[in-house]
């Protein structure tokens, strides 16, 4: 059973790490993001859940603007041609559905299946947002509290310019 926003932020909270969580309509793209973001400081998010030839798990995150050839990625990366990952194996690695990606999905993956790729660009930014698992609310976090979450999950984050 996938874990909650209720057990996300008691973990969240375990590690004292301290966030701000804003609820809204469910978005799906970026687009619909930004219009429930313009009151939320700090920088927005996408995420892509990407699977490569060999059948290895990727999981990129960068600024919400920020433009990520899937072509020049793998090169960036280390990894093999690059496809999105399909909804059935979004939910059973990760235990979300599409439109709620998020690094904060990386408490559902109990066997390290994922490899997670930070942008540069991303990571140098005090404050970032993500979904609490769900794409109807926005969770701020400092981007070394996402470092430190991400690791507590068991994953070794690589800073890659991938932008």
């Amino acid at each position: 059973m996938p874990a909650s926003r209720t057990e996300l932020f008691a973990l969240l909270d375990r590690l004292g790490i301290k966030t701000r969580t804003f609820d809204h309509e469910p978005v799906f793209t970026v687009e619909q993001a930004k219009k429930v973001h313009e009151d939320v400081p700090g920088g927005h998010c996408k995420n892509l859940f990407c699977k490569d030839e060999k059948g290895v798990l990727w999981l990129i995150v960068a600024l919400e603007d920020a433009v990520i050839d899937l072509k020049a990625a793998p090169a960036k990366i280390g990894s093999r041609r690059l496809s999105f990952g399909k909804p059935e194996l979004l939910m059973e690695v990760l235990g979300i559905e599409p439109g709620s990606v998020t690094p904060f999905s990386l408490i559902n993956d109990k066997t390290n299946r994922v490899n997670v790729i930070l942008d540069e660009a991303m990571i140098k930014l005090d404050q970032l947002n993500f979904h609490p698992l769900k794409n109807d609310a926005t969770t701020s976090i400092t981007a070394s509290d996402l470092l430190t979450f991400i690791s507590a999950c068991g994953h070794s984050p690589r800073i890659v310019a991938v932008s």
